[in-house]
Order: C-alpha cells, then sequence, then structure tokens
C-alpha cells in the first residue's frame, strides 16, 4: 500500500512545478531566492522543513503568495 505523501512532499512537488513552469533551473531559483540550490532540491524532495521566511521568499520569486502556494495542502 502506498503511503500518503508528507505535506513536505507536497509543498515541495508544488514548489517544483511552479519553478519548472517558469523554465527555471534550481540553481536560477536557488539564487533569485538567494538560498543554496541544494536547499531547494532538499525542500522539493520533501526533506526540507521550510522556515516560514523561506516560504514569503520562494512566493515571491514564483510570483504567489504563501496562501496560494499552501493552498489545499
Amino acid at each position: 500500500m502506498d503511503q500518503p505523501m508528507s505535506i513536505l512532499q507536497r509543498f515541495g512537488q508544488r514548489v517544483r512545478e511552479k519553478r519548472t513552469a517558469l523554465g527555471l533551473s534550481q540553481e536560477a531559483f536557488a539564487h533569485k531566492c538567494k538560498l543554496d540550490r541544494t536547499y531547494i532540491s532538499g525542500i522539493e524532495r520533501g526533506k526540507r522543513n521550510v522556515a516560514l521566511r523561506n516560504i514569503d521568499a520562494i512566493a515571491k520569486e514564483l510570483g504567489t503568495t504563501i496562501s496560494e502556494l499552501t493552498e489545499d495542502l
């Protein structure tokens, strides 16, 4: 039986979908967010519990809001 995705995995998947829709590599996106590429990778794989400050930076660079980014997770 498959395990349901955790909130971290669902958030990471949402970030990856929005980032790739913008045509940004992890490296370019990380640079825009002023975060490390490996940190973005960890977020997208559901391995990082992201600080609210970083969620805000990610949302801004994705051209969305925190509430839209986290809606229905």
